[in-house]
């Protein structure tokens, strides 16, 4: 029997299979507000077959977009509109749907993609002034964020609160909190971009601080009949910068706080990073977690053939894979090894029930 489409909990909330959809940011918002493109795009993916859907990181506040076509849940205006897209999904989709969390720090304030994405001024059209663990900027030559006073970090643990509030007023099934990749719970986490010398820098458990308070915040926030996760960056791929063995310490610490999953990636701290690149290159990073914590653990990261993910599933190096860039090239992904993995008729009743409406 296949491991892959074997049913998995993610503390209440049951899965009935361990392919799940990374979020994806989509660059197509106004305001923050979801748009047209949103129900397309997420519409698609719903029809899927994975066991679960996040949405793409979704700014808490607007300072913490990424850019300002960035998905937002920071006021009425955000969570109607967001609402408005996930009804109409909801419509003929049973899959559970999450939301990924975030605040991009020194790291917002961009333009998109497809323009070059280079940061924008503060007082530049679409720029914002940024804020971070310490007023150190990504890249020579960018924006200097300002360092995040402790009024101003008690907002964003509020924020995210907030912001966890209306996901479950939406119906959302899950929250992934967003602490990787060099926005800023992951700033202030490593110490490249954190150089604070107050109770949120310096030690390990000074530069954790910030994200268990988040995870508190969100847990209290949010029903305990849904599931809330983190995503990490289990490395900074640089010397003398986040590692997985603090990545270790703060996944215990997220365990025994009731975390429900992990989602191990890397990367994305510092321009200088140095990333050994290949398939399922970050799956030893959820493979050395699991072994230290009892909630289920994600493995994400150039997973792209249906062998190899059965693979990691059914070896126990993760309890589920994410798949991204994967989910867009080919939407039907998991239609494909679940073919294979059972008799005929009982793959076409399974693939019916995926399009099947409430």
């Amino acid at each position: 029997m296949s491991q892959l489409f074997s049913p998995l909990s993610l503390g209440p909330v049951r899965l009935q299979n361990r392919i799940i959809i990374s979020p994806m940011c989509q660059y197509s918002a106004n305001e923050g507000r979801a748009s047209d493109w949103h129900l397309m795009h997420l519409g698609n993916l719903s029809q899927s077959g994975a066991g679960l859907m996040f949405l793409e990181a979704t700014a808490v506040q607007a300072s913490g977009r990424i850019s300002y076509g960035d998905l937002g849940l920071w006021n009425d205006a955000t969570e109607e509109a967001l609402g408005t897209v996930l009804q109409s999904v909801r419509k003929y989709s049973r899959m559970p749907i999450g939301i990924q969390l975030a605040h991009a720090g020194r790291k917002a304030s961009t333009e998109k993609p497809w323009k070059g994405g280079a940061p924008i001024a503060p007082d530049a059209p679409n720029g914002w002034q940024t804020l971070s663990a310490s007023a150190l900027s990504f890249k020579d030559g960018e924006p200097a964020p300002t360092a995040a006073t402790e009024s101003e970090i008690n907002d964003v643990v509020d924020a995210f609160a907030v912001a966890a509030q209306r996901a479950d007023r939406l119906g959302l099934d899950a929250i992934e909190i967003h602490s990787a990749h060099g926005y800023l719970l992951h700033q202030f986490l490593s110490p490249l971009s954190n150089r604070r010398t107050d109770s949120y820098g310096g030690s390990l458990e000074n530069r954790m601080r910030l994200t268990l308070r988040v995870f508190d915040a969100v847990r209290a926030a949010f029903p305990f009949t849904k599931a809330v996760g983190v995503r990490i960056s289990a490395t900074d791929w640089v010397d003398g910068g986040w590692d997985l063995e603090q990545s270790i310490v703060l996944a215990k610490a997220l365990d025994a706080r009731g975390c429900n999953f992990i989602d191990a990636s890397s990367g994305g701290a510092s321009p200088l990073q140095k990333i050994n690149l290949g398939p399922g290159y970050q799956v030893p990073f959820a493979e050395a977690i699991k072994k230290v914590v009892s909630m289920p653990v994600i493995a994400i990261g150039l997973i792209t053939d249906p062998h190899q993910a059965e693979a990691i599933v059914a070896d126990g190096r993760a309890d589920a894979v994410a798949l991204a860039r994967g989910m867009l090239y080919d939407p039907r992904w998991p239609w494909h090894p679940r073919r294979n993995s059972e008799p005929r008729s009982m793959w076409r009743r399974s693939m019916r029930a995926v399009s099947r409406v409430k």
